[in-house]
């Protein structure tokens, strides 16, 4: 998902510094059958934005789930979810 919305940002010319955009992610298993099996990923995003942007941000943030290609390979069989939290430069 991160590259998915790094390209978001990209298309929407939202440049973001070094070290701007952080992403951690977090799975959960459960045991089925014997076998520890992947139930949830849980993305949280850290981003530093510039001044202006936040708007454009919000809408890639909002749409880069549904444009990823992993996401969509785990939808039905793995709960996707994210969290973001985003720092605005000042102006």
């Amino acid at each position: 998902m991160l590259g998915t919305l790094i390209g978001a940002l990209d298309v929407r010319q939202v440049k973001l510094g070094e070290g701007a955009l952080v992403a951690e992610a977090e799975g959960h298993h459960a045991i089925r059958e014997g076998l520890p099996v992947l139930t949830e990923v849980r993305v949280r995003y850290r981003l530093r934005i510039p001044a202006g942007t936040r708007e454009t941000v919000e809408r890639a943030l909002s749409r880069h789930q549904e444009k990823c290609p992993t996401a969509a390979t785990l939808a039905g069989a793995v709960a996707v979810s994210w969290t973001a939290e985003i720092e605005e430069e000042s102006a």
